[in-house]
């Protein structure tokens, strides 16, 4: 059996429904300095086009700008994402990549559960996706997995806030074994 083409994975079914387009950045920072990514997360409105859906289908939810992907909880546009696929009504979802939608496993997976409930693909910068297929849904967990696993390392390599290494509420980083203390 011949693997899933992009162009076998589309269907009338699909193209009846709307295309939405997520786009987020995790801090304003981000969002005031990082413009190519912003322009390279509205250009993926042009992908659903070509594979087949009309400009007019294509729905941008861009309401998170500035917001991380740790939580769902304060994502209005995440949820209304969520909102609109589990009631069938998207055909297609796309992100620049997985981390944009969702960098919890929790939320990314109920996610993934949903789309392959109601037949909904994924869209990103590397490929389309059919969540009900086998190894594109195991794609789509590792690129989870990946996402939070992003998020955990940053969080470790960012510094301390000033004010909390004044106060004394942080802790000292450590030394490597055998190197004397700084005098």
């Amino acid at each position: 059996m011949l693997p899933d083409t992009t162009a076998s994975k589309v269907t009338a079914a699909h193209l009846s429904r709307t295309a939405l387009l997520y786009v987020r950045q995790s801090s304003l920072r981000q969002v005031i300095h990082n413009t190519e990514s912003a322009i390279r997360q509205y250009d993926l409105r042009g992908k659903a086009i070509a594979l087949g859906w009309d400009a007019s289908q294509v729905t941008v939810i861009d309401i998170d700008q500035g917001q991380s992907g740790a939580s769902a909880a304060d994502r209005e546009g995440f949820q209304h994402l969520v909102a609109e696929v589990s009631l069938g009504h998207a055909g297609i979802v796309l992100g620049l990549e997985c981390s944009r939608l969702a960098r919890n496993n929790a939320d990314w997976h109920q996610l993934l559960e949903i789309c392959a409930m109601t037949g909904t693909l994924i869209c990103d910068e590397d490929g389309l996706y059919d969540p009900r297929a086998f190894n594109d849904r195991l794609v789509l967990g590792m690129k989870g997995q990946i996402s939070e696993a992003e998020l955990h390392f940053i969080k470790s390599l960012t510094p301390t806030p000033p004010s909390r290494a004044r106060s004394g509420t942080c802790s000292p980083p450590s030394r490597p074994p055998g190197r004397p203390p700084p005098s």
